[in-house]
């Protein structure tokens, strides 16, 4: 992962280019962004997104107060909690964002996506490595809960509404209530997530033993024919 952040004694051109890659991913991502003008002024992950870069800048040279304030006063406006501590690599994209957290210790890889009501947290009160790694070209849908010092493979997706406790091998798709891979090693996963077409385990796990029930009564009615007779 190519860490990504604002480093003011890097000059004016070093700033430019990691604020450029933030917005040129909002436009490849999103369908609804049109010009830059409304991207800069209204996006509130763009705006959470910046303010992690300068805390995070500033936590790296121990400036942990200024960092946390930085923090505090972006979460007020933007609904989207960033520790400073958190590591986020190039190309981060949160979508509409209202509800993420990330926790101090994730890292979180380069071109990774996230949606409103995301949690990359801990499980408790850990000391050291207690919250997620999330590998290059991640993708994290809406709702969905990421606990614990795990690792999310690269191209991996989670589905909406998932909670994660294990680690997600790479090219895997994550759904359900504990989180499950219900695909893995296949085709390279597209960015775009298709809610619609997401297997859903539980689901099919009810399909198999309503068709159960249905495969006993009919043994049933056979029974009870025969000593009828």
């Amino acid at each position: 992962m190519e860490e990504s952040f604002i480093d003011l004694t890097k000059g004016e051109s070093a700033m430019f280019k990691v604020l450029k890659e933030d917005l040129e991913v909002i436009f490849e991502q999103d369908p609804a962004a049109r010009t830059y003008v409304e991207v800069i002024l209204t996006y509130s992950g763009l705006h959470a997104i910046w303010s992690h870069r300068l805390a995070h800048g500033l936590y790296k040279r121990k400036l942990y107060f200024i960092a946390r304030v930085i923090s505090q006063i972006s979460r007020f406006f933007t609904g989207i909690e960033i520790h400073p501590g958190a590591t986020i690599g190039r190309r981060f994209f949160i979508d509409h964002g209202m509800g993420v957290v990330i926790g101090e210790t994730c890292e979180i890889g380069n071109n990774v996506t996230v949606y409103q009501g995301v949690t990359l947290g801990g499980t408790g009160k850990e000391k050291g490595k207690r919250h997620p790694t999330v590998k290059d070209n991640a993708l994290i849908a809406t709702g969905a809960k990421v606990l614990g010092s795990i690792t999310i493979g690269e191209n991996s997706k989670i589905g909406a509404g998932a909670i994660v406790l294990n680690d997600v091998p790479q090219n895997s798709t994550v759904v359900g209530i504990k989180g499950r891979v219900v695909v893995q090693d296949g085709v390279r996963i597209k960015k775009d997530l298709n809610y619609k077409d997401l297997p859903d385990p539980i689901a099919d796990r009810f399909k198999e033993l309503s068709d159960e029930i249905e495969r006993l009564k009919e043994e049933l009615d056979v029974l009870h024919k025969e000593r009828s007779h």
